[in-house]
């Protein structure tokens, strides 16, 4: 009895992924560390910035959302922009979950000979608003559903932003493209 094993065509790469094989990866550890670092550090200098031009946005226009308990959808734009701009105080608990977040994601795209720079950056994106639109809107949930909804759009808008910055970043560390191309430089 003979085991013929045959690759069905469901089961072929996406057009995107490198067809040559290469058996080790480097560096896509050290990708996700400082990717994951840029995380963080990315989703508080952004929204920092962003809260200090929507105060500006807001006193230029005269409309009044620093109020506290106002429940509306310009509050939870601001508290999300806080609590994007305060993510370092929790670096203990962000670094890590965004470490698994993009190593879940884009971690394990180098493995699977994915060597285009655009799922990287796609992906980081999801992750990144995911991730931050989803705390912020749980927090904004504890004032009122329209604030949540205001702090889900300022959160993801933030953690996409990150969330490029961190593809890019890891895909500049890693280099798949290099890693994967099948160069054969032996002379014998």
């Amino acid at each position: 009895m003979t085991n013929q094993t045959a690759t069905p065509a469901s089961l072929s790469p996406p057009s995107y992924a490198d067809a040559s094989l290469h058996a080790h990866i480097r560096r896509v550890k050290l990708g996700l560390f400082l990717s994951s670092l840029a995380a963080c550090l990315g989703v508080s200098v952004i929204g920092g910035l962003m809260l200090g031009f929507a105060h500006m946005l807001f006193g230029l226009f005269g409309i009044n959302g620093t109020q506290p308990f106002q429940s509306t959808l310009m509050s939870g734009v601001l508290t999300g922009l806080q609590l994007a701009a305060l993510n370092f105080v929790l670096f203990i608990v962000t670094v890590p979950v965004a470490w698994l977040a993009l190593g879940l994601s884009i971690g394990r795209m180098p493995h699977r000979r994915i060597a285009a720079r655009k799922p990287y950056i796609r992906w980081a994106a999801i992750w990144g608003a995911i991730l931050v639109g989803g705390t912020t809107f749980i927090f904004g949930l504890i004032e009122s559903i329209p604030t949540a909804f205001g702090a889900l759009v300022a959160g993801a808008g933030v953690g996409a932003l990150a969330g490029v910055g961190c593809g890019l970043l890891f895909y500049a560390i890693v280099r798949p493209d290099e890693q994967l191309r099948d160069v054969d430089i032996s002379v014998f």
